[in-house]
């Protein structure tokens, strides 16, 4: 395939409310969108970095900077030679980044799969029409006003609450939430890496309300602690930030730390390696499912044609577009029955709408081989 020009978008979506984790608060999805365009046919992708280095090391700017320096002058160096299986091999000279890679690998395999009349989902063997879907549900202070944000998503017809934690909004919030729906939807938790090992104990609180999981307890690097805690409580575990890769993955297996994967291509570089991860987890017999980074519809299409593998057998983060935005950058993702449609057009089956783009375009460059 040869690329004739490479697109950077600068993008601001507002959200309908700011997302609350332990790492902040996002206003609005603040996110760098890559275009690559061919004789054939255009591809998206959506680079998952936050407007913060709060998350990890990446954000916008910085992926704004490495895409528009670094990797696109690389990838684009490499002429003809390109697919969607040979970005990781172009772009393995530049170490990290894994996001902006993971956006620009997705880009070319949309333009790949367009051009060749093939949906993503078919690319990846994806084998279901409908994915089932869960909502995260930000951190808030006030039990109350958490009680009646679940209890909309609830009526929206979700079948899996994720809640976000932090010391001090955790077993309480937890319990009343449990109270509240009591058994009619699953529950999770997530912590994204609020804790410490000194913790494990009160973590361990968390087994009498028969929860999915506990996700990303404590930090990235600390697969111990997270070995210690599934060997003293019931409640599976689930590694997310930590898992950046197969390398790590088969780690976190040998050391006995983990029970669940939450997967999340543009975390760990692209969705050619997500499939391996999600092999790996098949093989190993470990639950799985698909998480999400506040992406619009163009992130979301490309994430619902992986969840469509047969082992992601959890309910994902992969909400409807009115989840997050009034006002989504594509054609809506529209909830049904507490499952999303997998796109089977050619490509990631979504653009972005035209005025869409217009109105929350910030920022446009264009580079050329």
């Amino acid at each position: 395939m040869k690329i004739q020009a490479i697109e950077l978008r600068r993008v601001s979506v507002p959200l309908i409310t700011p997302f609350r984790t332990s790492f902040g608060v996002e206003p609005d999805r603040d996110a760098v969108m890559v275009r690559v365009i061919t004789a054939d046919a255009d591809g998206w992708g959506e680079c998952v970095s936050g407007s913060e280095p709060f998350y990890c090391s990446e954000y916008a700017d910085g992926s704004w900077k490495v895409l528009e320096e670094h990797i696109l002058p690389l990838l684009l160096s490499a002429g003809d030679a390109i697919d969607g299986l040979s970005v990781e091999r172009i772009l393995k000279p530049i170490h990290g980044h894994r996001m902006s890679k993971a956006a620009v690998e997705i880009a070319v395999l949309d333009a790949q799969t367009r051009a060749a009349g093939r949906s993503l989902q078919s690319f990846l063997g994806g084998t279901r029409e409908l994915v089932e879907t869960g909502v995260s549900v930000g951190i808030h202070d006030e039990i109350d006003a958490l009680l009646a944000t679940v209890s909309g998503y609830v009526a929206d017809g979700y079948t899996r609450i994720k809640l976000k934690v932090e010391p001090g909004n955790d077993i309480e919030h937890v319990r009343a939430v449990h109270d509240l729906v009591g058994g009619r939807v699953r529950l999770q938790v997530d912590a994204n890496c609020a804790y410490t090992r000194g913790d494990i104990q009160h973590l361990c609180r968390f087994d009498e309300f028969d929860l999915l999981l506990i996700e990303q307890p404590f930090e990235v690097d600390d697969l111990v602690s997270h070995a210690e805690l599934r060997k003293l409580s019931s409640t599976p575990v689930c590694l997310d930030e930590s898992i950046e890769s197969l390398h790590i993955l088969d780690t976190a297996i040998a050391l006995g730390a983990v029970d669940v994967v939450n997967i999340k291509p543009g975390r760990i570089g692209g969705w050619i390696e997500a499939k391996r991860i999600h092999d790996r987890c098949v093989e190993a017999g470990l639950l799985l499912w698909h998480g999400g980074m506040l992406e619009t519809g163009i992130g979301r299409a490309a994430n619902v044609a992986l969840a469509s593998l047969p082992g992601f057998t959890l309910p994902g983060d992969l909400s409807a577009s009115d989840r997050y935005f009034h006002q989504d950058l594509t054609e809506k993702f529209v909830l049904e029955n507490g499952f999303l449609r997998v796109p089977t057009t050619p490509g990631i089956g979504r653009e972005p709408l035209p005025e869409m783009l217009a109105r929350f375009t910030k920022r446009v460059a264009t580079i050329r081989p």
